[in-house]
């Protein structure tokens, strides 16, 4: 093209994580060496809630928490939440980085396509923000993310129907079981007719203990849609 190498001039195509520029972005706009950094969950996972084994030798099968306490629901996350991830993640959710979405749903989908296939959603529902954050912030981070999710994997978003009831501290500053009361029945369906019966893709940026998540769980099943697959960018390290 004529006029490229003037455009990357003026705008020359950088790295999201470290600057760098790049010859040819593509849609990622990630350099090879920040890419070689971003930790893919792979095979020993739990069949069930997606956390990686100790080892990484094996099969994938069910983790002991999942036959103690069998969840509602199956989780897949793209990536650990290291190398370049927290920075990117940071950035846009707390730095008006609204472009990161593109990147990091792309991230998510390159890893977790197989997954979303198995689970055969029906629709999209990203986990929601209670309204005063969405005017704090001016955007819910998973909502971009699920739009991308969407738009790749050719499937209707539902927003606004899943629902915060009511404000609740941030997941960040809690210990696993203050998150669990934090979000207890925090979240609720507004037209559950428009559920009913589907299954419901549900998305976010990061899961730490899973909390949030299964709130939200709980809402769509009160719902009666007929099953949740959960997938995140990135998955906290547990200690």
């Amino acid at each position: 093209m004529f006029f490229r190498p003037l455009l990357d001039l003026f705008f020359p195509p950088l790295c999201h994580a470290c600057r760098a520029f790049i010859p040819e972005a593509g849609e990622l706009f990630i350099c090879a060496d920040c890419l070689d950094k971003v930790a893919f969950l792979t095979t020993p996972l739990c069949t069930v809630c997606g956390a990686p084994f100790a080892t990484d030798q094996g099969s994938d099968h069910t983790c002991g928490a999942c036959l103690t306490h069998p969840p509602l629901h199956t989780c897949r996350s793209a990536a650990i939440l290291e190398g370049p991830l927290p920075q990117l993640i940071h950035r846009f959710k707390y730095g008006g980085r609204v472009q990161l979405s593109l990147p990091l749903g792309l991230l998510a989908i390159s890893a977790l396509s197989e997954f979303c296939t198995e689970a055969a959603p029906d629709l999209i529902v990203p986990v929601p923000l209670h309204k005063k954050r969405l005017r704090q912030r001016g955007y819910n981070q998973s909502q971009l993310i699920a739009q991308v999710l969407a738009k790749k994997l050719e499937l209707p978003l539902e927003v606004g129907n899943l629902r915060r009831l009511r404000w609740t501290e941030p997941q960040t500053t809690l210990d696993a079981a203050k998150r669990v009361a934090n979000v207890k029945g925090a979240f609720g369906v507004r037209e559950a007719k428009r559920l009913e019966g589907k299954r419901v893709l549900l998305v976010d940026d990061v899961l730490t203990t899973g909390s949030t998540m299964r709130a939200c769980v709980d809402a769509l099943m009160d719902a009666e849609v007929s099953a949740v697959a959960a997938v995140t960018v990135a998955r906290g390290v547990q200690p």
